[in-house]
């Protein structure tokens, strides 16, 4: 979820075969998105599904570049790229993931990691309205670690400094950056209080009722006192 004026965006993201199901459970003021998306037009790819079968069952957004996506399936940066373009095409809004693995940030190359996968986004995208950036170190996803309040407000305070100076001052100013990196009831005050971060993509604490309760109003709180 992310701010948005003095309330918070909220969608979840189940399983394909679940999306259905979710979306006619919940109220319209949460939407629902799906994980992955084909890169073009339907056709004979077997197993994959299309943006327009996503838009057939009211399926508003789709989570694009997760590090499980690019590092065990195998996808490139070109490719999420396409996808990206393609979804937005077909009015299903993106949801962009970026992050670096444990061994480049160790390497002291988080930033050209994250750019030059933001690099493949904005080679492919033309409207930002309907686009929200999530930076995920990949070494703080489901493994209980987290990055700091300050680790992961210096690389959104950089992925919005290149937006300013690759895309727009616009974009940069009005584009929401969401962390995700096992964020958790106990720690998402202490982030949401960051200047850049904007919201959170939420793992695991999303199945705790409670917990995610606690996650939206951290960032309802941010908006609102802002």
């Amino acid at each position: 979820m992310w701010g948005y004026g003095t309330t918070a965006d909220v969608v979840v993201a189940p399983p394909f075969v679940y999306i259905d199901q979710v979306k006619n459970s919940l109220t319209e003021r949460i939407e629902v998105s799906a994980q992955n998306v084909w890169i073009g037009k339907g056709g004979a790819y077997t197993g994959e599904i299309s943006a327009e079968q996503l838009v057939d069952i009211g399926c508003q957004w789709v989570i694009l570049g997760h590090s499980e996506r690019r590092h065990i399936i195998g996808e490139n940066d070109e490719f999420i790229g396409k996808k990206a373009a393609y979804a937005l095409s077909k009015n299903v809004k993106v949801i962009a993931c970026i992050g670096e693995l444990l061994e480049e940030r160790e390497a002291g190359k988080t930033f050209d990691v994250c750019f030059e996968q933001m690099k493949a986004f904005a080679d492919n995208i033309t409207n930002w309205a309907d686009v929200v950036i999530a930076y995920e170190p990949v070494w703080a996803i489901g493994t209980g670690k987290v990055a700091t309040p300050e680790q992961a407000q210096e690389v959104h305070a950089a992925v919005r400094d290149w937006l300013k100076t690759n895309v727009s001052p616009d974009v940069a100013s009005s584009v929401r950056i969401i962390y995700g990196g096992s964020v958790n009831a106990g720690n998402c005050a202490e982030l949401a209080k960051k200047e850049d971060i904007d919201g959170f993509l939420v793992g695991g604490a999303s199945l705790k009722a409670p917990d995610f309760t606690t996650i939206i109003n951290s960032v309802t709180s941010k908006k609102v006192a802002a």
